[in-house]
């Protein structure tokens, strides 16, 4: 309501034409006065107290006066007038989903149109149609396309529709189904009953030439009309109403106890009040044996009993229904059994037949007659009960199978086989250690005289350098004859310094590990060392001598003393030029060997970088025993994996 208290008019309500909007389209906003704003304002207030009538959009709808502006407003982008209304807020008509009706679905069969006679540019080169290609043809590839030979052209499938289904149709469950198809099965059950009607009018016949029945409508009375059946029906749980001859089943036959109720602790049998079922027994634990129970669950009524042959004739029903013999379980039980029966006895006869016609034409008779699967598996019903541990706790434990080679042989005295013990890549007897076959076996003894010669790690470049200057220490040895006084003077042994020591018959008797032999070497090559030191110092001593000389006094005392040098010294020059010769072509061999070994080593990396199939085959390779260059090169480059630095190694 107004000041006033009348009731305002809905004319100012009202939508605006479609000339209304182009005006105010085309009209440029003008700026309110202050009058008019306040008015407005005035009207608005109305409008929120209920004295007003609503605003009404543009399709005649309310606007309700308490939405703000911001929202009731258009925006300028949607409409230039920027009239209240609320459409802009709904869903916009391009935007709802058109889903297909209930009556659209996809064509079936062929289409109707008729089929050309003439082969059409672009259809299928292969039968002709023109709603596919040839890569899409589903008929068989012929040997001349219709393309070329023009004839046997195929019928055009239909133009399925681009169906699009809401939530609820796509989980309809007759989706699709066309209702005409029913009147096939009501046109077989017509059939049926024709050819019913038929025999039964030819039985009649039958029976009243040969005079057995007297009365034709007596007959068509008790035999026509199978709902009289349900006249005497005297059973629980049925109501029969004899006006309108319908016979109704209750829901529960009010004498049966349910099964929630036989048993009302909580923890018994679970039932599940959906299925109406109770698959467990609800009476265990009673004490009650099963035979005594009305009901013992779900589960022991489908498992026991008749219940797994009556699964095998209905199977049997099924498939013989399937193969054309009309056959019912429900409707004749005793025609199936003896259906069945026949068809075990028949099958049973031609798998005889069959197993005697093969065994007459191969032979084999003898492997039937084989013991039975208990005796071949050595199953016994004897308990033995194991440990986590897998041992036996109780019971005897089942004997282990024995080959039919020979077992626990042991030869020489061994009691461990060859190949039981592996060190540094051979294999040998954990008994004795011994890594020679068919070998004495020698027990701990040999254990401990194995243990004693350690093995040293692979040699560095300090101890290779320490084996060559004893091998040349060696050769001057037995240049210069030194061996010999060895031999002379067994019981003395000579030191550097001058002093000699005895050596003890029972120093000598005992062997030497290889720590002791490779300490002796050290001390042997240090004073090698010294030995060369003072040879060095006197060599330098006399180069300075010479250097005051002048140079044809020192040509002729060269020659002269080079003619008067003992043949010691000659022979040791000698020997330190083919020292120094050998060395330098041993080192030759070991850079080339490094070489090689770093070309393996990159030849080795790009192999694993590449895919396995792209790999080359390793059988044109060379086998040949390695060299002691390639074996110092192979260990120079080898990574000690027990060393703590070797991360930093480049």
């Amino acid at each position: 309501m107004s000041a006033g208290g009348k009731v305002l008019s809905r004319e100012v309500a009202k939508p605006l034409g479609e000339a209304d909007k182009e005006k105010r389209k085309n009209e440029e906003p003008k700026k309110i006065s202050r009058e008019e704003w306040r008015k407005q304002k005035e009207l608005e207030e109305a409008r929120k107290l209920g004295n007003a009538p609503a605003e009404v959009d543009e399709e005649g709808k309310d606007i309700n006066p308490h939405i703000p502006q911001y929202i009731s407003t258009v925006p300028w982008y949607v409409d230039p007038t920027q009239r209240a209304s609320l459409k802009h807020q709904r869903v916009q008509d391009e935007k709802i989903k058109e889903f297909s009706k209930i009556d659209e679905w996809y064509k079936r069969g062929i289409s109707d149109k008729p089929i050309a006679t003439k082969y059409r540019k672009g259809a299928c080169e292969n039968c002709g149609a023109m709603t596919h290609k040839k890569k899409d043809c589903l008929e068989r590839p012929r040997k001349i396309g219709a393309r070329f030979t023009g004839t046997n052209i195929a019928p055009d499938e239909h133009v399925q529709p681009d169906i699009k289904l809401d939530f609820a149709g796509k989980r309809d469950r007759w989706n699709g189904y066309n209702p005409d198809q029913h009147q096939e099965v009501i046109e077989d059950y017509a059939k049926i009953e024709v050819a019913k009607q038929t025999v039964k009018a030819q039985k009649l016949q039958e029976e009243l030439l040969s005079g057995k029945m007297t009365n034709a409508d007596d007959n068509n009375e008790s035999d026509g009309d199978e709902d009289k059946y349900a006249d005497g029906a005297d059973m629980p749980g049925t109501n029969f109403d004899t006006k309108r001859r319908i016979t109704v089943r209750n829901l529960r036959i009010r004498e049966d106890t349910a099964k929630y109720l036989r048993n009302l602790n909580p923890n018994s049998a679970y039932y599940d009040p959906k299925t109406r079922s109770m698959r467990e027994n609800p009476y265990a634990g009673t004490g009650k044996s099963l035979t005594e129970l009305d009901f013992a669950g779900d589960n022991f009524v489908r498992h026991s009993g008749d219940t797994g042959e009556m699964a095998k004739m209905q199977m049997f029903a099924w498939e013989a229904e399937d193969k054309g013999v009309d056959v019912h379980l429900q409707a004749d039980p005793t025609r199936l059994e003896m259906l069945q029966k026949s068809f075990d006895v028949r099958k049973e006869g031609f798998k005889n037949s069959q197993r005697d016609s093969i065994l007459a034409k191969y032979g084999g008779i003898e492997h039937l007659d084989a013991p039975p699967k208990e005796l071949l598996l050595a199953q016994t019903e004897d308990y033995v009960e194991y440990s986590r541990q897998g041992n036996v706790i109780k019971g005897q434990e089942k004997a282990k199978t024995k080959s039919k080679y020979v077992e626990d042989a042991y030869i020489n005295n061994h009691t461990s086989v060859w190949g039981s013990y592996w060190k540094e890549g051979k294999w040998g007897y954990a008994c004795c250690h011994s890594f020679i076959k068919h070998s004495y076996c020698t027990g701990d003894a040999g254990k401990e005289i194995h243990s004693e010669h350690m093995t040293l790690p692979a040699p560095s470049k300090k101890e290779s350098k320490l084996q060559k200057l004893e091998e040349k220490h060696s050769a001057w040895t037995k240049a210069l004859g030194i061996g010999e006084e060895k031999d002379v003077e067994p019981s003395k042994a000579v030191n550097e310094d001058g002093s000699d020591e005895e050596s003890s018959p029972d120093e000598e008797d005992l062997p030497k590990s290889l720590l002791q032999q490779h300490r002796e070497k050290l001390e042997e090559e240090r004073k090698e060392n010294k030995r060369r030191r003072k040879r060095e110092k006197k060599k330098k001593r006399k180069k300075n001598r010479k250097k005051h000389r002048s140079s044809s006094s020192s040509s002729d005392s060269d020659s002269a003393s080079d003619s008067d040098e003992p043949a010691e010294k000659k022979n040791r020059k000698k020997i330190i030029k083919e020292v120094k010769k050998e060395k330098k072509i041993s080192e030759k061999k070991l850079q080339e060997a490094l070489r090689k070994e770093r070309e393996r080593v990159n030849k080795v990396d790009k192999l694993m970088t590449m895919d396995e199939r792209k790999r080359p085959y390793n059988s044109m390779m060379e086998i040949a025993e390695p060299s002691k260059e390639e074996m110092e090169a192979y260990y120079l480059k080898q990574k000690n994996t027990d060393d703590p630095m070797r991360d930093f190694l480049k």
